[in-house]
């Protein structure tokens, strides 16, 4: 163990984060852990770190913590502050719209050293490493899983949501699909290795909020600020990955040059332009990358990177209140496609389809879009998830509703314990 202006710098492995993981829950109501697992990213992936605190904060008050880490959590349902909408369906449980901390105790990830910040930093390392982990099993009883939208009422909404397609109120809206159960004794965080295990991702993460907690496997960016540069990266066109490397790279292929998947993807990024431009200095916005095919362990997803230079007068209250939320996860028009989303869906979204994510002490931020994510809430012992894709003309349910199933399969690994 080190110490100096940096921190108290320690050797770690993943039985060190698990154990640092199991210390901050019992010690903080406030987590945040973010994880890129090093897979190759355009503008990379979130920074390998940890926050807690028990202090929360709002908005108003982050424009006054430079010098100060902060974490955070916001809804899908904060777009209702934005505009004139409304969320009436039914929630599993409920969550803050927004919520924000101030990280009292940091801890950075390099290869080989972790580096934690804290008063009282060496205390903290010692009880860490004396931590005994329980020894309970995942979950007591087997989670129960009910999904909220049968194939039957999906292909009858999406019939429907075409038609407003036909009729030119939208050209494309993100429908989604809910799934919801009961547990019984789970174990969040060692769900959450798990999932990440299955399917690691560049914007993992965990939040906890008292009780309640996002486990997010997300491959998306909704945001990142660095310096005067916001970068925004909407992700539309999905295939699987292939059984060989030429099936692979066959498939790879097929998404990248796929029209259908391509028109998708290019809605998206002008509706990402349009929400920038109302935070960049006049002749900023660019597309960095147009279509550009990644491949995580069980999909291959289309990505596209959009950035600008921003306003000398732009907070992060402001960058949040103009994009929020990712475009990826509404349709464009933006505004008329959330109205159809809430008509549509079976289920209130809350944290699903929001944003979670972290402001340094230069009020340099990163946040992801909350998919592939299991929201939880230890109290009530309920959970849920949701899972979409786009609706367009040229869709086809049958197609589209296979995409719902790909997306999740690695959520449904985690609870069938495969």
């Amino acid at each position: 163990m080190k110490s100096g202006k940096d921190g108290i710098r320690v050797p770690w492995d993943m039985m060190w984060v698990k154990r640092l993981l199991y210390w901050t829950q019992s010690n903080y109501p406030y987590l945040s852990y973010f994880c890129s697992n090093s897979i190759p990213y355009p503008k990379g992936g979130f920074k390998h770190l940890l926050l807690a605190g028990s202090e929360s904060i709002d908005f108003e008050q982050i424009a006054h913590t430079k010098g100060q880490w902060i974490g955070g959590i916001i809804s899908y349902d904060q777009k209702n502050q934005y505009e004139k909408l409304e969320s009436l369906n039914p929630a599993t449980f409920s969550c803050p719209d927004l919520f924000f901390f101030r990280a009292i105790l940091r801890v950075e990830f390099t290869e080989n050293e972790a580096l934690i910040y804290h008063p009282e930093a060496a205390a903290i390392v010692a009880n860490i490493n004396d931590f005994r982990l329980p020894l309970t099993p995942l979950w007591k009883t087997s989670p129960v899983i009910r999904t909220l939208t049968s194939k039957d009422r999906y292909f009858e909404k999406f019939r429907k949501i075409k038609e407003h397609i036909r009729a030119g109120d939208i050209y494309e809206m993100n429908y989604c699909i809910s799934y919801e159960g009961d547990f019984s004794g789970i174990d969040p965080i060692q769900l959450y290795l798990r999932l990440n295990e299955l399917s690691p991702m560049p914007f993992s993460g965990l939040c906890a909020v008292d009780g309640k907690y996002v486990l997010s496997a997300s491959p998306e960016r909704f945001l990142k600020k660095t310096g005067n540069v916001l970068v925004a990266q909407p992700i539309k066109g999905s295939i699987r990955r292939g059984n060989t490397q030429d099936e692979d790279d066959q498939l790879a292929e097929r998404l990248r040059h796929s029209e259908k998947e391509q028109a998708e993807n290019l809605m998206i990024v002008d509706l990402m332009r349009n929400d920038l431009s109302r935070v960049a200095q006049i002749g900023t916005v660019q597309v960095e990358e147009l279509f550009g095919v990644y491949r995580f362990k069980k999909i291959s997803q289309m990505i596209s990177t959009v950035s600008c230079s921003l306003k000398k007068t732009a907070t992060f209250r402001d960058i949040i209140e103009k994009t929020f939320p990712m475009g990826s996860m509404t349709g464009a028009p933006k505004i008329k496609s959330m109205e159809l989303i809430d008509y549509y869906e079976d289920f209130r979204r809350g944290w699903f389809s929001g944003s979670m994510g972290y402001i340094d002490d230069l009020g340099n931020f990163d946040w992801n879009v909350v998919i592939r994510s299991v929201l939880m809430d230890v109290a009530s012992g309920r959970f849920y998830f949701g899972v979409g894709s786009a609706v367009t003309i040229d869709a086809n349910p049958e197609s589209e509703y296979e995409e719902c199933l790909l997306k999740s399969q690695s959520i449904f690994d985690v609870f069938l314990n495969r």
